[in-house]
């Protein structure tokens, strides 16, 4: 039996991984969806001082609440940034990191630094307006706009997202991430799902910063070909991708 802590990206608790959670107790695994500050049931908690240190700490006591022994670290998306601080925190706790279609990013970055010039603006142009400064509105999740991150995603499912989805405190992207020196050695695995893994090589290979600290020997990689949102669209696959690390391996 393997532990496993699954953390939701932006907008999204630990409702969006039952499926997977699911899954993997079925085969045997114990699964702990997180919910970080502000976000989904905890949106009550939501406040302009809500910020990465602030989903760092839920990440590192979703860890040691769980009892001893190593987890699974799994990050969505946006959650790359607070899995990342909490792995580089409590290296001894973590057997391995596995980054579904997202990744880790250089320190002393955030989130946002990841965004182009002008994704970057009207990202923060949807702060200013409607998300009063410090939080990021609930995006329409319209995949006539957005196909490929959306891929394989029901209707049904696309209005659970636009209900069930809450504003996302700003700072959590907006803040950098100050990492140890060196880094932690522990495992860290790659589920590619928009980007294939012949393009992370090449971006990497580029010298592409961002990228570059997407290889090593601590390496590993698998692609799973759907949209961004693979915890809906391709639940049992993710399970199962994820039950492989079951043992560290």
């Amino acid at each position: 039996m393997a532990r496993f802590v699954l953390v939701p990206g932006f907008w999204l608790g630990a409702w969006a991984w039952e499926e997977v959670a699911d899954g993997l107790r079925a085969a045997g695994h114990e699964a702990r969806p997180v919910t970080l500050t502000g976000l989904a049931e905890r949106a009550a908690e939501l406040t302009p001082e809500v910020g990465l240190d602030t989903h760092v700490e839920d990440v590192v006591r979703a860890v040691e609440d769980g009892g001893p022994g190593e987890v699974v670290l799994v990050a969505h998306s946006g959650a790359n940034m607070a899995v990342t601080g909490a792995a580089d925190r409590i290296p001894e706790r973590v057997s391995r990191v596995v980054y579904v279609d997202s990744g880790p990013m250089p320190p002393g970055m955030a989130g946002i630094d990841f965004h182009a010039p002008d994704d970057r603006a009207e990202l923060e142009k949807g702060v200013a307006g409607a998300g009063e400064g410090w939080k990021i509105p609930v995006p329409p999740f319209d995949p006539d706009a957005d196909p490929v991150n959306l891929a394989g995603l029901s209707a049904e499912r696309l209005a659970e997202m636009r209900r069930r989805g809450t504003p996302q405190p700003f700072a959590a992207a907006s803040q950098p991430l100050a990492r140890p020196e060196p880094l932690p050695s522990t495992p860290r695995t790659l589920v590619l799902c928009t980007i294939p893994l012949a393009a992370v090589r090449q971006m990497a290979d580029s010298g592409n910063p961002v990228f570059a600290m997407m290889s090593g020997p601590e390496w590993t990689y698998r692609e799973l070909p759907t949209g961004h949102w693979p915890m809906f669209s391709e639940p049992r696959a993710l399970a199962a991708l994820l039950a492989e690390f079951a043992g560290g391996e």
